[in-house]
């Protein structure tokens, strides 16, 4: 009789396939040798490629605009201050632990993103980083909490003020995350039984924002000797041997997926939208701000201001239209027009010494199979992610070289990793791998069909 199917996840959010195929592949020898002996290739993520919505689109082969999570924060109305962070409760469709739970498969979950705050499943769960401190209720069953505190210590959610110049506690408090992440999954894996194990690390995603400048000669502040110049590589090196010291654990029978949810590159600038947008007449101050401003503690004059946008890795801009948002002045029969107009605009904008950006504008009802939600209007990508955008006001200037939230080194870029190891399978490099196939190619492990309305193929080697 063949043995009961088992699927494990590692998640490594925001690997680019550039580092772990490419520039490194000889000095990480765990995930080269999980290519040898599986299927992998560079795996396509969604618009846009964050964290928040991309694990959960990962996981229910949904888009954000199915989903109507389009960030980490959304607009919760069509007010003008109503933005909420996307947590568990934002999530309505099924991911994948739902319906394998439902499915009798029991499954353990350690900080996979959009898990907080926990549900019950047939399992166990630790929430994600998005939970608000080490005192909330984070796991599921309840008693999981103190059994993992007691073992290893206050849960290390994230790293604190990673956007900062206090470069060595940031790596240091990098490195004590992740091994005591790697830790509870050893635990989890031979404490629990479990037909699905997922983790994600977070860890990978703040080693590039704090320190990619520091060994990527390409990025315009990087220095030659400085003292962090092997940082990321050397972290890269202890993931992998974090790796390489759960796979037994696994079981030698387990399919394991190593996968990321987007990759980085390296970050040119930023981009003051709505200092861009003060100067071409779509934004309006009530009163000039004092310095850095926030957008949200700003005074605007929206009986003037025809649209806004939010900062973050890519750019959201909302219009003010008549009867949607309160003090409304684009009739509706103008949004189109409108949309039409900025989209030019913001594509023909060029950097700071004049040469095309290279800016990509997408509407979402162009990329989403449906729009839910609060939508933006436009979803901005500066130099195709080469660029931030930057919301606060003050700076005085279109384009800028510092980070209205903390020095940041890279951006988010199109493009993870995806490696599949199982049973029977040889080396071989894959095309056309998309973000939303990882859900239905682990249900068709358990010999279950792919839930009606995934977005996702099932992988294969055909």
């Amino acid at each position: 009789m063949s043995r009961p199917a088992k699927v494990a996840v590692i998640g490594l959010d925001c690997v680019p396939p550039e580092l772990v195929f490419d520039r490194w592949r000889d000095q990480l020898p765990c995930l080269r040798r999980l290519q040898e002996e599986g299927w992998w290739g560079r795996l396509k993520s969604v618009v846009p490629p964050i964290t928040v919505p991309a694990w959960s689109c990962m996981m229910s082969s949904r888009d954000p605009g199915e989903l109507g999570i389009y960030g980490f924060r959304n607009r919760k109305d069509y007010s003008y201050d109503g933005l909420v962070f996307a947590n568990s409760t934002a999530v309505k469709e099924d991911r994948l632990w739902d319906i394998l739970s439902r499915a009798g498969k029991q499954v353990v979950l350690l900080a996979v993103p959009g898990t907080y705050p926990p549900r019950p499943l047939n399992g166990a769960m630790v929430g994600c980083f998005l939970t608000p401190g080490p005192d909330s209720d984070y796991t599921y069953p309840p008693a999981l909490k103190a059994e993992l505190t007691t073992r290893f210590g206050p849960y290390r959610l994230d790293v604190e003020n990673f956007r900062s110049e206090d470069k060595q506690r940031i790596l240091d408090d990098i490195y004590r995350m992740t091994e005591q992440h790697f830790a509870m999954a050893r635990h989890l894996v031979t404490s629990r039984l479990w037909d699905f194990f997922m983790m994600v690390e977070m860890g990978t995603d703040r080693i590039h924002h704090a320190f990619w400048k520091y060994f990527d000669p390409a990025h315009r502040k990087y220095e030659r000797g400085n003292p962090f110049e092997n940082a990321v590589f050397d972290y890269y090196r202890f993931v992998d041997a974090q790796v390489a010291e759960l796979l037994p654990l696994l079981g030698e029978d387990t399919t394991v997926f190593v996968v990321s949810d987007h990759g980085a590159q390296k970050m040119e600038g930023g981009v003051c939208i709505n200092e861009w947008l003060q100067q071409e007449g779509y934004f309006t101050l009530a009163e000039p701000v004092s310095g850095l401003t926030p957008l949200a503690k700003a005074k605007i004059d929206w009986s003037k201001t025809r649209a806004w946008g939010e900062g973050g890795y890519y750019s959201r801009i909302f219009l003010n239209v008549r009867g949607r948002e309160p003090q409304g002045v684009i009739p509706p029969a103008e949004v189109e027009s409108t949309r039409d107009q900025l989209k030019r605009k913001l594509e023909a904008m060029p950097d700071e010494k004049g040469r095309p950006m290279g800016t990509v504008v997408y509407k979402p009802e162009e990329v989403y199979r449906a729009v839910r939600g609060v939508p933006p209007d436009l979803v901005v990508y500066f130099g195709n992610l080469r660029w931030r955008s930057v919301g606060s006001l003050g700076l005085g200037t279109v384009h800028t070289f510092e980070n209205d939230t903390g020095p940041d080194d890279a951006n988010h870029s199109e493009y993870g990793i995806f490696i599949l190891r199982e049973p029977g399978r040889q080396g071989r490099r894959l095309d056309d791998l998309s973000l939303f196939d990882v859900a239905p190619t682990i249900l068709t492990r358990f010999g279950l069909t792919p839930a009606a309305g995934m977005q996702g193929k099932v992988i294969s080697a055909n």
